[in-house]
């Protein structure tokens, strides 16, 4: 039996982040902006990076102190116990095993001009036998970099990062060279035709918000990471820092690069024709055509190293939910090379099943409803373990953690429910299902008692949030205007947040816990805590 291998530095955390920000999304992302904002999409990219940064600042203060795999899951463990660990875990998987998939579908679409052969009609989206081989060994190709330890995975990944840096700076840097109308910026409506309801909807349905959550990858990979009370806040604010300079100047770059006719009927109705996307047809009317090349080449390796990332991660979270007793404990071993093998090669089959037997429709929807719900568990845990675990030595220590965890929590919030109606019924049954595995097979492993008191909470904020999303401007029925529903929200978040608090785990069971998961030595590094420890004592 091996154990993890801490090989992970600074700029390979922070790459793992950004690689999984920055997908195949960029290539459209500026258009979907400034079709909801206009020129002001670029300041829903800054409130984006804000809400992000928030969310990022809890989950860092959090994995700094306890570096352990899988965090996600992990996490709420110790601070609510094993039902919202198994809420927050289960959902997360789920999006994870579905997230490999979606890469590679991608990936082969930017692939099918060139090689025909992939799907059975142009244009058909159905794969032949030849494209759904391709898809298989892609998946495995991910799941074998993987398997060779974590150094060689951060090393290939940081090597296609670099990569996916270089073109979207790169068209930047031509585009602001080629050609830029001031006049873009306040033609057509001015800076903000579609006024706050546009900006707001840049971040919600422009993709602004979807862009970031990549993030969280650096949480699930902390338990590998070299220094990890330095390194894992660092990597997490880097990679928001770095993928909000990359997408904001994408944003201002191709503002600047449309031509005039092509705003002749307004931002809402921008459309630009183009295989690979808006950024492409730009690249094709000034003239680079060689730069059409290089979009190609990018749109592949970029859903690549998405991919690949998305399949180290979720291996981490399997090996954590077999840690806390949802998985079979086989999921919790690891190789001699320091990796979770057997969750590695579960995931494989689950993608490969999800991709061969679901709909890619399907598969997108089952994707962001199941990891969406898993950002509310930050902002709750961070206050949570304060009290918890008061002595601990925290690497960083968030200022006025309280209300900087209460608006990471609203934010959090507001994007379950912008995620749309018809994301929000799938996560409930998503959620429904994970409770039946837990309740039927889970819970014959498990020796100790279900925390049902501490996951309450979940309830009024999973009904309310289905409720005003059902009625709401989001894809429901519109009784609740733009605006009230999500004020409605920002209070409901805000009256469980207080609750969530108080339902945490108390100190003696939080103490047995942390005993029998044999994790207190996590919280330092260089000095490890002593497991005999009283109740509510950290001795160091």
């Amino acid at each position: 039996m091996g154990k993890l291998h801490r090989e992970i530095g600074l700029i390979g955390l922070t790459f793992v982040s950004v690689s999984a920000i920055i997908g195949s999304g960029w290539l459209f992302a500026p258009l979907l902006a400034a079709q909801h904002a206009g020129p002001a999409a670029l300041v829903a990219w800054v409130l984006g990076g804000i809400a992000m940064l928030l969310l990022a600042l809890t989950f860092a203060e959090i994995s700094a102190m306890l570096p352990v795999p899988g965090g996600i899951a992990r996490v709420p463990q110790f601070s609510h116990g094993n039902v919202v660990s198994m809420a927050m875990g289960w959902s997360g998987w789920v999006g994870y095993s579905t997230t490999a998939p979606i890469e590679v579908e991608a990936m082969l679409r930017y692939l099918a001009p060139h090689l025909d052969w992939l799907y059975t009609a142009p244009g058909s989206g159905t794969l032949s036998w030849g494209g759904v081989a391709l898809a298989g060994g892609l998946l495995a190709l991910f799941t074998v970099i993987n398997a060779f330890g974590v150094k060689f995975f951060a090393y290939v990944n940081t090597t296609i990062t670099w990569a996916k840096l270089a073109i979207p700076m790169l068209v930047i840097a031509l585009f602001l060279a080629s050609r830029f109308e001031t006049a873009n910026f306040t033609a057509h409506g001015g800076f903000a035709p579609m006024g706050l309801a546009g900006i707001l909807g840049a971040i919600s349905s422009g993709g602004v918000i979807f862009s970031y959550i990549g993030f969280r990858h650096a949480i699930d990979m902390a338990g590998e990471v070299k220094n990890p009370g330095r390194t894992v806040p660092l990597a997490l604010v880097l990679s928001v820092l770095i993928c909000f300079l990359i997408y904001g100047g994408l944003q201002f770059a191709f503002t600047g690069a449309l031509a005039p006719g092509d705003l002749a009927k307004g931002w809402g109705a921008l459309a630009l024709p183009g295989e690979l996307g808006p950024l492409s047809a730009i690249a094709a009317a000034l003239g680079l055509l060689w730069l059409v090349s290089l979009l190609n080449f990018g749109a592949v390796i970029g859903p690549f190293g998405g991919g690949l990332v998305a399949v180290g991660s979720n291996a981490r979270l399997a090996f954590a939910l077999a840690e806390n007793g949802f998985f079979p404990k086989l999921f919790a071993s690891i190789s001699a090379r320091g990796v979770p093998l057997a969750a590695l090669l579960l995931n494989l089959a689950f993608a490969v099943l999800a991709f061969v037997l679901l709909p890619f429709d399907e598969v997108v929807q089952l994707n962001s409803a199941a990891i969406i719900l898993s950002f509310a568990v930050g902002p709750v845990a961070v206050v949570a373990l304060r009290s918890l675990l008061p002595q601990a030595t925290r690497p960083l220590r968030i200022p006025g953690v309280f209300f900087v965890a209460l608006a990471a929590f609203v934010v959090a919030t507001l994007i379950i429910y912008w995620s749309g109606w018809n994301t929000v019924w799938r996560l409930g049954i998503c959620l429904a299902v994970g409770l039946a595995l837990f309740l039927v097979n889970a819970r014959a492993r498990m020796t100790r008692e279900l925390d049902v008191t501490q996951a309450l909470w979940l309830v009024p904020y999973l009904l309310g949030i289905a409720i005003v999303s059902y009625l709401g401007a989001f894809g429901g029925r519109g009784i609740i205007p733009f605006g009230l529903d999500m004020a409605i929200l920002a209070l409901l978040a805000a009256l469980v947040f207080v609750y969530a608090i108080k339902s945490r785990l108390p100190q003696e069971t939080f103490d047995r816990y942390m005993r029998e998961e044999q994790v207190l030595e996590t919280l330092s590094a260089d000095a490890p805590i002593d497991p005999l420890a009283t109740p509510g004592e950290v001795r160091v």
